[in-house]
């Protein structure tokens, strides 16, 4: 969501965005992750960070973007997600994602140190690392 506002910008995002945009690049995300979109555009409608129109625009950038909602994470049950979230410290959204990494062998984009660590604990890859 560092794409979404330009005091957020980092070298990272820019080069995840950048290999998105390779033709034979994909994202998977937890099914959480459009509720998690929307969350962060509203908070930044409210704050004044954005308008409805730039929200409006961001969204339907990032829809057309190569990004697959992994939909198998509605099935992950809440006791695994409340384990994972224990052992590292994370909240339930950043198990998600830590969940979906490991059970699809997928490299995680990310730069939250606390995700960092528990995907390193985990012995899963940093994308772009």
């Amino acid at each position: 969501m560092a794409w979404c506002f330009g005091d957020e910008a980092s070298p990272y995002a820019d080069q995840v965005l950048d290999q998105l945009k390779q033709d034979d690049m994909e994202a998977v995300v937890p099914v959480l992750w459009p509720l998690e979109v929307a969350n962060v555009l509203l908070v930044g409608e409210r704050r004044g960070r954005l308008s409805p129109a730039q929200s409006r625009l961001f969204l339907e950038l990032l829809n057309a973007m190569p990004v697959t909602v992994d939909v198998e994470s509605l099935h992950t049950h809440s006791l695994e997600l409340l384990a994972l979230g224990r052992e590292h410290e994370l909240s339930s959204y950043d198990a998600c994602y830590l969940e979906l990494a490991e059970r699809r062998g997928l490299p995680v984009a990310t730069t939250d140190k606390k995700l960092l660590k528990a995907i390193g604990d985990r012995g899963i890859a940093v994308f772009l690392s």
